[in-house]
């Protein structure tokens, strides 16, 4: 609106009306403030409350938020208060009626979900409501200031800090773990406002249980205390809770159809329409302490920012398959060629050859890789090592191609015998797969482009060639050491291979 071209009676009109609206607003502010004090004397029976001043009290509840340093959200309590002119928003809607000491106790079951109701701060929560109905605790003015603004934020964080873990997860697995690279959405401000926005507290927080079946079905082992095979009921109740945890975390399959692999339990499944469509045994990267389980006790890495996997784990990951190399060119990473082709090289003249391996300097291929000395140090760093096509290809006859940072991907092996072992923590990290043939099926369907797989692969002069999925498939490397058998109906439980769930575990108990 452009003032300067009204009459001067026009304008000012417009000022008084902006004005009038702005002290309406304000009041209405003061109004719903200053009630907070009529609501806490008719709750507690306390007269002292009706004395507040609503200018005091907002500076108490901004002075609350500022002096408290365990809030787990800080930036979001601190920005939400702030655009709401430090009302006691939750005190103000479910005070009356017992409200927040109704939802409080829904909090205190938290522990059926395997959490600790220390982490949301209920012993506070519970000797602050009980001031507040103790005319003997709030016996001035200076008491009821500090009360309710502390009452305020305790029930904030309990309340959201609450709807986040079993929302979200309590913890972030991507501070804590190295190689995790699966989508995983985490507690934004939206998700933070919904306790505040809600017409019933408990209602809310009775809505956000998990509903699932290997959720219930784990909360139901953990409160009867059972025991999985081979362990005892101590190590079963920790590996429920960190279970529990990864359930809670919204990284799920969401696709119609998707490959699934567990990495703990070396199993591949494609899964359609939640249904399993196909399934087969994998081996999977090889794991710390030669593959044996690290008991669940305290992770002790120096400083415990993030866990310190071993160079051969296969990540957890998600991604799209793309493509598929049939008869696929190995490129061995540098890693392998220092630690073992040279090595293997140096004993045996004819090993590079006897294996199909051509060699490359600096991108042009060596010809008489038999006069190298294998044995020098840097020797698997000067020279680049290709697998060529063949049956002793160490991908063997077919690779599953998909984009990863780790540079893994699903592949055929010849060596067929790793599927019979109980431990199957042996690849270098990528995933071999049981069944190839049957895994391009259920990718690719039949047709003209599967039949020409089938024709590359049984070929007797294989030559590497890429054929594109006409549409690109959601793949999943996950971790988890308990899960519901979609055949028995019941929990099934895998040794942590990798220790991610001593990991996890130790984070949750020092929160």
């Amino acid at each position: 609106m452009n003032l300067k071209r009204l009459p001067s009676q026009v304008v000012a009109s417009v000022f008084l009306l902006m004005l009038s609206t702005l002290l309406l607003s304000l009041e209405g502010c003061k109004k719903s403030q200053s009630d907070i004090g009529k609501l806490a004397a008719k709750e507690s029976g306390n007269k002292i409350f009706k004395e507040l001043d609503a200018d005091i009290l907002a500076e108490r509840v901004k002075a609350a938020i500022a002096n408290d340093k365990q809030l787990r959200n800080p930036g979001f309590t601190a920005s939400f208060y702030a655009a709401k002119n430090y009302e006691p928003v939750l005190i103000t809607k479910f005070l009356a009626d017992s409200g927040i000491q109704k939802a409080s106790l829904i909090v205190a079951r938290v522990s059926a979900h395997g959490l600790s109701p220390e982490m949301f701060r209920l012993q506070k929560l519970s000797n602050l409501l009980s001031k507040l109905y103790d005319k003997e605790s709030v016996r001035n003015l200076e008491d009821a200031y500090s009360l309710i603004a502390d009452l305020e934020i305790t029930s904030s964080a309990a309340f959201t800090d609450y709807s986040n873990a079993l929302q979200f997860g309590i913890i972030s697995p991507r501070r804590i773990y190295a190689q995790y690279y699966t989508a995983t959405k985490r507690p934004d401000s939206l998700s933070f406002r919904k306790v505040f926005e809600t017409k019933s507290l408990t209602a809310f927080l009775d809505s956000i249980q998990p509903q699932g079946k290997p959720y219930q079905l784990m909360q139901a082992a953990l409160a009867e205390k059972a025991s999985a095979p081979g362990m005892s009921a101590e190590e079963t109740e920790k590996i429920l809770k960190v279970n529990l945890e990864r359930l809670r975390w919204q990284n799920k399959p969401k696709e119609r159809k998707y490959v699934f692999v567990n990495i703990p339990d070396f199993s591949l499944q494609v899964i359609e329409q939640d249904k399993v469509a196909l399934a087969m045994k994998v081996c999977v990267g090889e794991g710390r302490n030669n593959n044996a389980a690290t008991p669940l006790v305290e992770y002790n890495e120096n400083d415990l920012q993030k866990d310190r996997p071993f160079n051969r784990e296969t990540p957890q990951l998600s991604s799209l398959i793309h493509s598929v190399q049939v008869n696929p060119i190995w490129n061995i990473p540098e890693s392998i060629a220092t630690n073992e082709i040279t090595k293997e090289a140096s004993k045996d003249r004819y090993y590079l050859a006897n294996n199909n391996i051509d060699v490359f300097y600096k991108g042009r291929k060596v010809e008489d890789p038999e006069a190298i000395d294998w044995s020098a140090p840097d020797a698997g760093k000067t020279y680049t090592f290709k697998q060529q096509p063949g049956d002793d290809n160490s991908l063997g006859k077919i690779k599953f191609l998909f984009d990863n940072q780790s540079s893994v991907y699903l592949h055929d092996t010849p060596a067929k015998a790793a599927f019979a072992l109980p431990v199957r923590a042996v690849s270098h990290g990528c995933v071999r797969v049981e069944k190839p043939l049957e895994l391009a099926l259920a990718l690719f369907g039949t047709g003209r482009k599967l039949e020409k797989i089938k024709t590359e692969m049984s070929s007797e002069n294989p030559k590497a060639e890429t054929i594109v999925l006409d549409t690109k498939v959601p793949v999943y490397l996950s971790y988890q050491t308990c899960w519901l058998d979609a055949q028995t109906g019941k929990l099934r439980f895998a040794k942590d291979i990798y220790g991610l769930d001593a990991v996890l575990m130790t984070y949750l108990e020092r929160i």
